[in-house]
């Protein structure tokens, strides 16, 4: 059949018109509310991505202190196998014979040698002490002529013991003990007197050698407290020529009343093992010049 395109000539059939009837209809369930359906939009496409863009997953962290841990340990393996090898080759090997302790070549001659092959002895400028060693009394000063010998409370012989020198301290008792912890060896002693009330006493106390400075420490002590007015002299005092730590004092007077006026002079000094103590007591004022000539006097005598 060919597709009706033209317009028929009679009137078109009017429509049949339908009474409506009016029904009591419920009303239909609301359809379900669907969400749009939206389709995306396209944006600009994006840059490709590449394998150095992404970043790197981080790893499990590395413990600390490991590596010095293991050298620390291998150096102490090495030394402990280094200090086992060299004892074992040290034990392997042949021992070192020691020599003779009697050397024939060394012992004494049987017989003394003669008188005139004997060497001479040091002179005292090389050998200080061979002054010393002698008798020490003869290295006390002599007393000046018209001077008397005072006589000493005990028989001296111009030797004087250490009970008897430490009566000469106030703390007799820790004096005692402190030269006889020293290693006192002798003690020389000289007094006379001059004028009418003049007294000089001079003290020589020895000292054995050793670990000890006896004689260098006895001095000391006694010049420690001779600058206070209560024990000692009150000032400074003044150096002894050629001494190294030797002073001489001058004390102020002693007035009591019903006696007559005390003056002392002091002089303390030491050479070698040798401490001398210089003690001048009078009536009337003793000069510097005394104490002084006297002290040098005894230190050139050492």
């Amino acid at each position: 059949m060919e597709p009706k395109d033209t317009i028929p000539d009679g009137p078109a059939e009017p429509p049949v018109q339908v009474e409506a009837q009016v029904q009591a209809v419920e009303p239909p369930a609301p359809a379900a509310m669907v969400a749009p359906v939206t389709e995306p939009v396209a944006g600009p496409a994006a840059a490709p991505v590449t394998e150095s863009d992404v970043p790197a997953t981080p790893g499990k962290p590395r413990p600390r202190g490991r590596t010095a841990l293991l050298i620390a340990a291998a150096a102490v393996l090495g030394i402990a196998g280094g200090t086992a090898v060299g004892y074992g080759v040290q034990a392997d090997r042949a021992p070192t014979p020691l020599p003779a302790l009697s050397q024939p070549n060394l012992a004494y001659p049987a017989k003394a040698l003669p008188a005139d092959k004997v060497p001479d002895p040091l002179p005292v400028s090389q050998d200080r002490q061979r002054k010393t060693e002698g008798d020490l009394r003869e290295l006390l000063v002599s007393k000046p002529s018209g001077a008397r010998n005072a006589k000493f409370p005990f028989r001296t012989k111009g030797w004087m013991p250490l009970d008897a020198y430490a009566l000469e301290f106030e703390s007799e008792d820790y004096m005692f003990e402190t030269l006889a912890e020293a290693d006192v060896r002798r003690i020389a002693a000289a007094n006379w007197s001059q004028g009418q009330h003049r007294d000089v006493g001079i003290r020589l106390v020895q000292f054995r050698s050793g670990a000890e400075l006896g004689a260098s420490d006895h001095a000391n002590d006694q010049l420690d407290y001779m600058p206070y007015a209560k024990d000692g002299a009150g000032n400074e005092g003044d150096p002894i020529k050629g001494s190294g730590n030797g002073r001489y004092f001058l004390y102020k007077a002693v007035n009591k009343p019903g006696y007559l006026p005390v003056h002392q002079a002091r002089a303390i000094g030491q050479r070698g093992d040798v401490m001398f103590d210089i003690n001048i007591f009078d009536t009337v004022p003793i000069s510097k010049k005394d104490i002084r000539t006297l002290a040098e006097r005894q230190l050139e005598r050492l």
